[in-house]
């Protein structure tokens, strides 16, 4: 991996843990967005008596052997596994994700779920855990995870004084789905014209009938088609654009709940808040305020 792992061990007379940074081979690392080098304490030989260990996002594509041999090895003595974003990848090549619910960035969700068919991708929980085994989104996930890794350990004080050092909230309220950007999801060719069409025009009562329509195809191939694309109905693909166009909306304090859930199309306040804390768990008042200054 062109990243580092991390790996943690307990230490209860100094601090809650000591932390090792490892490579493949140790020596300074470049990172891959900044370009800023790590210094890196360790080779992977760090692995064989790790409690923990965390592997960050890395540049999709084939980790290397030793990598995933040493993520093997731990995992089989008995140590517990994490990733961060990306980081999932190698966890899946190595094996350990198969028959476990996992995340990853949304962005990489879909290509995680196609590339390893054994893992049960939720493309929008924050992190998962599966016990031994921990999966979480992006960079701000991971330290969401990391902060439930401390409570988890070490208790809630000690989770709540390190989140107030960090200046962080100990537990976001909801998942992914609410930082997704309205209009992500366009479809390949034979939908593209019908997702188009219905993310111009959700403030209209639009019907499935009348996606079809635009599609040029049966209800019944829309329905078949929307399922292999993007796994659930039109309907409930309809409600989710709506939804995120609403997020996209509640970013401007000027413009009124109310409105809000005009403009969308989900009728009244009280519909659009309930279809809100029904896909985000969080209440729109909630995320105007956390995404808003």
């Amino acid at each position: 991996m062109r990243s580092p792992s991390s790996t943690t061990r307990s230490s209860r007379t100094v601090t809650p843990w000591a932390t090792t940074i490892c490579s493949l081979d140790g020596g300074s690392i470049p990172t891959t967005t900044s370009g800023l080098a790590l210094t890196i304490d360790a080779t992977l030989d760090a692995l064989t008596d790790a409690d923990t260990v965390i592997v960050p996002g890395f540049a999709r594509g084939p980790a290397p052997v030793r990598a995933l041999a040493a993520l093997t090895l731990a995992y089989r003595r008995g140590a517990r596994i994490a990733s961060i974003c990306t980081g999932a990848f190698a966890l899946a090549q190595a094996g350990l994700l198969d028959g476990r619910r996992a995340t990853t960035h949304w962005v990489h969700a879909e290509a995680l779920a196609r590339e390893h068919p054994r893992v049960t991708v939720d493309a929008n929980a924050l992190y998962i855990d599966e016990g031994q085994v921990l999966t979480s989104a992006g960079l701000a996930a991971g330290l969401d995870m990391c902060l439930y890794l401390v409570g988890r350990d070490h208790g809630q004080a000690e989770a709540i004084q390190r989140a107030r050092h960090m200046v962080t909230p100990l537990h976001r309220a909801g998942g992914q789905a609410q930082f997704i950007p309205a209009g992500t999801d366009t479809g390949d060719d034979d939908l593209a014209a019908v997702t188009a069409w219905a993310n111009a025009n959700l403030h209209l009562p639009i019907t499935v009938a009348d996606l079809a329509k635009q599609g040029v195809v049966s209800t019944r191939t829309l329905h078949r088609t929307f399922r292999n694309r993007f796994g659930m109905s039109p309907q409930a693909w309809l409600t989710q654009q709506r939804l995120r166009a609403a997020c996209t909306l509640l970013e401007d304090v000027e413009i009124t709940i109310d409105e809000i859930a005009r403009r969308t199309g989900l009728g009244t306040a009280t519909n659009l808040r309930n279809h809100f804390h029904r896909a985000f768990a969080t209440t729109p008042t909630a995320y105007r305020r956390a995404f808003t200054p």
